[in-house]
């Protein structure tokens, strides 16, 4: 019997030929946290990605492993969670740590895939384009790193004139970060191709007419926006879409109530790298609004480059034989709580993203499932017909596509280190859980936050009596082995 490429036969595990074979187009975005019109919000402007979803499946409960770029595309990438990879941090390479990995396109590489990466889908440093922890053996061809600057061609002359004064007077830059930096945000009145994003999509948009022409085997794509992490830079017509939009600012801009004062950033994020950030008693809500018009117009940015690619999907003929995931790498926290252009921590802000998935033979839909990014991996080799991965800590999701609404995962696991100490953390369907421990692994802290009672986590409840049962429960689900999250 011949197969053809689709969910339903695949769950009756008929072995799908390489000529067969769906293509995957992995788009990736960077800093982005659900703020979308597909998940309801009235003031950001993201017409591609809304269209998209309207084909797609929409997860309103997905979630990182841990709400920081490096780590979490690590372990997205990987199958495997941070705990398992010792990656938390920044600087480290994954073959340092799991020399014996096989990464999520490597495995399609391995199957028979031409595998291809463009921008940031390992971490790079987006402020300055210098320093990568990219992978090369994913990929078939050497990834594609944007050549376009940063910031506009202002800030930029400006940017070269400090290196320039700098190396005369014999600093040395020790890490990427040293780097000096424009300002937070800026709106070059440019091209779209001519900053990184824009570039990005134009690269990709060849590569499908390429794989269109020439289609000898199936591709797996992966296409990293930098947008919107910070600088929010766009072209001067983003920053024009909310000239006349009044931008409503978050309403509780102090610390959670209860909450360990390790366990989230306050503050600004950059505050000291960023040129001409003004001082801390000018950041009222005209600046407070600026900051967050520059977000929203990053996003507005990066939406019009995906939807470049989408319709180039379209315009070659390959979407209907092409499974498409978009996600943002982590969630991230624009003044709630006092965080500015932050993640970092276990909260649903941080570690909440989107994600939206449509696959050959599914229909679209809307799934209240509890998933996990670490996930990615055995879903889209099970949509795609591949062997499951030998070494992954993740489960396909691919159910949720046949049937949004069924039961699925107990909870999902995140972690966060601040400092010298750990947070790991579970979110359960009403509830969230952390538990901190100290670098001798001794507990310190616990929080629990009632999503009937609290939707916004402003109080830590640990400590009140009634919840001691819920708190014993979440223990269990944290401590246990991740398969004791499953159905």
């Amino acid at each position: 019997m011949k197969c053809t490429t689709g969910i339903l036969v695949i769950l009756i595990g008929c072995i799908v030929s390489a000529a067969d074979r769906s293509n995957v187009l992995l788009i990736l975005s960077d800093d982005l946290r659900p703020q979308l019109g597909c998940y309801g919000d009235e003031t950001v402007i993201s017409p591609n990605i809304d269209r998209f979803a309207e084909t797609a499946v929409r997860f309103d409960r997905a979630y990182v492993q841990q709400a920081v770029c490096s780590p979490s595309r690590n372990s997205f990438l990987s199958g495997l969670r941070p705990e398992t990879t010792g990656l938390m941090g920044f600087g480290t390479h994954l073959r340092e740590k799991v020399p014996d990995a096989v990464t999520l396109p490597q495995h399609f590489k391995n199957n028979g895939y031409h595998t291809v990466g463009m921008g940031k889908v390992y971490h790079v440093y987006a402020e300055t384009g210098l320093g990568s922890e990219d992978d090369a053996d994913s990929w078939s061809v050497p990834l594609y790193e944007p050549k376009n600057p940063v910031w506009g061609p202002q800030q930029e002359a400006d940017r070269a004139k400090r290196i320039a004064a700098d190396q005369k007077a014999g600093v040395v830059y020790n890490h990427s970060h040293d780097w000096p930096r424009g300002e937070s945000f800026d709106d070059p009145d440019v091209p779209d191709d001519a900053l990184r994003d824009g570039e990005i999509a134009l690269k990709a948009v060849e590569f499908l007419q390429a794989q269109a022409e020439d289609p000898d085997e199936p591709f797996f794509l992966a296409v990293g926006f930098f947008l919107p992490h910070l600088p929010f830079v766009a072209p001067k017509k983003y920053f024009d879409l909310y000239e006349d939009v009044k931008i409503p600012l978050p309403a509780n801009q102090e610390r959670r109530i209860g909450a360990p004062i390790y366990a989230a950033p306050f503050g600004w994020a950059g505050e000291t790298r960023y040129a001409n950030m003004p001082p801390k008693d000018q950041r009222g809500p005209e600046y407070q609004r600026a900051y967050l018009e520059a977000y929203l117009a990053s996003i507005s940015y990066m939406d019009a480059c995906t939807g470049l690619v989408l319709d180039a999907l379209e315009e070659f003929g390959l979407d209907d034989n092409t499974i498409v995931l978009f996600a943002g790498d982590h969630g991230y926290m624009m003044g709630e709580y006092g965080a500015w252009g932050s993640k970092h921590c276990n909260y649903e802000m941080a570690v909440r993203a989107p994600l939206l998935v449509r696959a050959p033979g599914t229909k679209p839909g809307v799934t209240d499932g509890l998933v996990e990014f670490v996930d990615f991996y055995a879903t889209l080799a099970e949509l795609a017909g591949l062997p499951e991965p030998e070494k992954h800590e993740g489960r396909s999701f691919a159910p949720l596509l046949e049937n949004p609404q069924r039961d699925w995962k107990k909870g999902a696991l995140s972690i966060m280190r601040r400092g010298k100490n750990l947070g790991r953390s579970v979110r359960s369907d009403r509830y969230r859980y952390v538990r901190w421990t100290n670098n001798q692994g001794k507990q310190i802290a616990e929080e629990l936050y009632d999503y009937d009672r609290d939707p916004e986590e402003s109080r830590n409840l640990a400590e009140l009596p009634e919840y001691t049962g819920v708190i014993k429960r979440h223990r269990k689900l944290l401590e246990g082995d991740w398969k004791g999250l499953l159905p």
